[in-house]
């Protein structure tokens, strides 16, 4: 059957670790963008003739967040002039969401060509925070319009969550994992190895990986065992357990219609297939949730993705789970029917091949085109998560096209129904302890414990404290889910 001219191709990746951290120099994002973009251009085998002539620029969006429309910018740096402009929200699940909409445009001829592209400079950004007149980064004024936006905003933090201090990432995910684990009926020394021994496989496709920021090779004993260069985050997790987001990357996708590819002589071993993508969100307020051990959109996400394919997860060669703290993998691989024992990345991982904020997708679905192009016609997974395993999007891969074209759906309406659990914003009486976690400073000393906790109604409560006793207990290694504490007025954790 001849190839639809109108069928979306990934034909250019480029990825960029600019070490930063080994003497070279600092580089503003844009230009960061820029030269991964040239990269692409120079993977496609087209050259600039692949990038100049782009429909659109869309750019996952810079933490920094320091242009008013970077995607002009970057464009600006090629020679390109695009009728689109545009930026995602925050959000790891928006590279892949990027690619889903540019397969999306390209199938129904809104687009020819279109380029992807993200970066982070946090280490140079960090270093500079108070003193950002020192960057040199490029700005642009008011006469530049604003990028557009691709996706709306939405509300991740309830404020009775705020004002318990539960809003980081490396506590919730901390607290996901200990949910768990005693949904597992798991103890927590034996959880601990096996989470340890799930990231030093992680370790090991890094050390291979040669756009990985961590090639170091580390042992299960090694990631889980505290030491001043690895101490405790949020306990259970050491700091090699949570994303790394002290990196300078860049990396950038050029997507087109078949026809436009054949125009470009993209060399045919180049082409890689968008097959199918879908996206699903759960529960936005983590309060609201059934529980924190599962995510149930996502399985959602999974089983209508698999079905507009028509293949199953045991036919997936290679598989790269978002992976920014261990429990979102753990969780990620129940809600697909993936098991823990095969490899579940191909870059490394958010910990080792490295954390650049929401640009991280972009560099996995990279790293899988090239798998891909080296074991033509096998199918490749890559998912994305932003917020608290809140937005999913998820998309499938191949040498092979599609046999019934790309492929989209929001699998939404499939999700279960949401919310699930009221919030009891202030609490002076008891409830069990559902999940719990221990902030460790920079000494490696614990300095607060927090933990969820259900009522008999039903309702959940946040409490914590930093009493250097109940710290102490809380970080003792004994089992504390279910165990029936008090909770002050200003949610005070009394034990």
């Amino acid at each position: 059957m001849a190839l639809d001219p109108r069928t979306p191709v990934l034909v250019g990746v480029g990825q960029w670790s600019n070490r930063v951290d080994r003497g070279e120099p600092a580089v503003e994002p844009a230009d960061m963008m820029a030269e991964a973009l040239r990269r692409a251009a120079e993977d496609s085998g087209a050259g600039a003739r692949a990038l100049v002539g782009a429909d659109a620029v869309r750019v996952s969006q810079s933490l920094s967040r320091h242009y008013r429309n970077p995607a002009r910018l970057v464009a600006e740096h090629l020679g390109a002039t695009p009728r689109d402009e545009a930026v995602t929200p925050i959000g790891g699940n928006e590279p892949q969401a990027l690619v889903a909409q540019a397969s999306r445009d390209i199938s129904a001829g809104d687009a020819d060509t279109v380029l992807i592209c993200g970066a982070e400079a946090w280490r140079t950004r960090s270093a500079t925070r108070d003193h950002r007149g020192q960057l040199g980064w490029t700005r642009q004024d008011d006469t530049v319009p604003p990028a557009r936006q691709t996706a709306p905003d939405f509300q991740l933090n309830h404020p009775a969550e705020l004002s318990r201090q539960v809003y980081a990432p490396p506590q919730v995910y901390a607290l996901f994992e200990q949910a768990l684990r005693a949904a597992a009926a798991r103890s927590i020394d034996d959880h601990l190895v096996r989470v340890s021994e799930l990231w030093a496989r992680f370790n090991a496709v890094a050390v291979a990986n040669p756009h990985a920021w961590i090639r170091d090779p580390l042992t299960a004993e090694q990631i889980r065992t505290p030491t001043p260069d690895n101490r405790w985050i949020w306990w259970p997790y050491t700091k090699v357990m949570n994303a790394n987001s002290a990196v300078e990357q860049a990396a950038a996708l050029i997507l087109c219609s078949a026809a436009s590819a054949t125009a470009l002589r993209v060399p045919r071993d180049r082409w890689v297939f968008p097959r199918a993508a879908t996206q699903a969100h759960d529960t936005y307020i983590v309060s609201h949730r059934r529980d924190l051990h599962s995510a149930p959109a996502l399985g959602a996400a999974g089983r209508a993705l698999l079905a507009l394919a028509g293949t199953g997860a045991d036919e997936l060669a290679h598989v790269d789970l978002y992976s920014c703290f261990p429990s979102a993998v753990e969780v990620a691989a129940d809600e697909l029917g993936l098991g823990l024992d095969r490899q579940l990345t191909v870059t490394g991982g958010l910990s080792f091949a490295g954390g650049p904020w929401n640009n991280y997708g972009t560099h996995a679905i990279a790293t899988m085109a090239q798998v891909l192009r080296a074991d033509a016609g096998s199918l490749g997974l890559v998912t994305g998560v932003g917020g608290y395993l809140t937005k999913h999007a998820l998309g499938l891969y191949s040498t092979d096209p599609p046999p019934e074209g790309y492929r989209w759906a929001d699998a939404q309406d499939d999700a279960e129904p949401m919310p699930c659990r009221d919030l009891a914003e202030a609490l002076d009486g008891t409830a069990a302890v559902e999940s719990w976690a221990v902030q460790h400073g920079r000494d490696g000393e614990a300095e607060r414990a927090l933990a969820a906790c259900l009522l008999d109604d039903g309702r959940r409560t946040w409490a914590g404290s930093d009493d250097a006793d109940i710290v102490a207990e809380m970080r003792s290694g004994a089992e504390q889910a279910g165990r029936v504490v008090k909770i002050g007025p200003e949610g005070a954790l009394l034990l």
